[in-house]
């Protein structure tokens, strides 16, 4: 499927087009793996958002995607821009033959991502879809003891996003709030945590959910709440607010299993709070290791993230998570918002 050859005799080559608010998380991985990468340009249609990011990265700055295409030498491009915006980026960067790095969401309508995917299918490029929350070491561990079996039959899950978004947040971008382009708060804020559920615990089966605008003046919901059902038998909630006062409180999840309880939460699933296993693994040991200190929502995965790209693109590794992991947690999202507009449950694979 893939025609490139892997790049094992130089750094490997980026450019990153949208220098808004998650970019910096970029740059700083990108600066971490500096003997492997290079980041050779920069996009932004906010001028002094570019300059900021040519101060910074001393790369070359471009207007508008097309001109950096024209003229760049990278071998990936990668998109912080608007989530509304990824499908026809993804699609023109992979026409031009380069890779592929997209944020979370990797767009907000299912059809989009397909076609995202479908795109650098036949154009034989690596799509990879950020999802840097995965590679949190209290996530880590959580995964390791799943995989080994440690709780036995899971029962119940409960995941909270109890964050806080003030009107002001909406009102710094015209895009911010917008359906079209940003997502509300399932779709960008709990994007991540919303594909926890499939990637801790295993495929959904059906999910019921509420949204509502409860406050702040944008078009899509500040709140939403969601029961999941997963083919397992397992049952859970999602619970996500943007209107927590007066700061971001928490960002959790808690497993209730038949030999196991375990709650990780802080801000941002950065500390173990509950680690109970009926048998003891040496890997317990780390749990204390484990939780850290952050102020970020972000958490502390984008290097991590990074070194998967750089292996899968020296042919050293495959992509932990692609475009087709990617539609996993879209799909979700989805069937989220359509159990919310519809009042009903929704079942999971979508007809499609």
């Amino acid at each position: 499927m893939y025609n490139y050859t892997p790049i094992t005799d130089r750094k490997i080559r980026l450019a990153l087009v949208g220098c808004g608010r998650i970019a910096n998380n970029h740059f700083g991985a990108i600066e971490n793996h500096a003997d492997s990468v290079e980041l050779v340009d920069v996009c932004d249609v906010n001028a002094p958002a570019l300059a900021q990011a040519v101060a910074r990265t001393k790369a070359t700055g471009h207007s508008n995607l097309v001109n950096l295409l024209k003229a760049t030498t990278a071998d990936l491009v990668v998109l912080t821009t608007p989530s509304g915006l990824h499908p026809e980026q993804a699609i023109q960067v992979a026409a031009s033959g380069l890779h592929v790095m997209t944020e979370k969401p990797m767009a907000t309508r299912w059809h989009d991502g397909v076609r995202m995917v479908k795109a650098c299918d036949e154009a034989g490029v690596r799509l990879f879809v950020v999802k840097q929350n995965r590679r949190n070491a209290t996530l880590q561990l959580l995964k390791k003891a799943i995989e080994q079996d440690r709780f036995g039959k899971i029962y119940s899950v409960a995941m909270n996003v109890f964050w806080t978004r003030p009107q002001d947040y909406y009102d710094s971008a015209k895009w911010r709030g917008t359906w079209e382009f940003d997502g509300g708060a399932f779709m960008n804020q709990a994007s991540h945590y919303i594909d926890l559920l499939h990637w801790m615990i295993g495929p959904v089966e059906s999910v019921m959910a509420y949204t509502a605008t409860l406050a702040r003046n944008i078009e899509v919901e500040d709140s939403g709440v969601a029961a999941i059902r997963w083919r397992s038998g397992a049952m859970g909630t999602l619970n996500v607010t943007m209107l927590t006062y007066p700061k971001n409180m928490e960002g959790s999840i808690t497993i209730l299993g038949e030999k196991a309880t375990v709650r990780i939460g802080g801000v941002a699933v950065n500390e173990i709070q509950t680690w109970e296993f009926a048998d003891a693994r040496p890997e317990d040991a780390e749990v204390a290791s484990s939780s850290y200190q952050t102020t970020s929502v972000y958490g502390l995965g984008h290097p991590l993230y990074y070194r998967n790209v750089i292996e899968t693109l020296r042919g050293e590794a495959e992509p932990e998570t692609d475009g087709r992991e990617g539609l996993i947690t879209l799909e979700l999202l989805i069937a989220m918002y359509l159990s919310s507009r519809d009042g009903k449950r929704v079942a999971l694979p979508l007809e499609y």
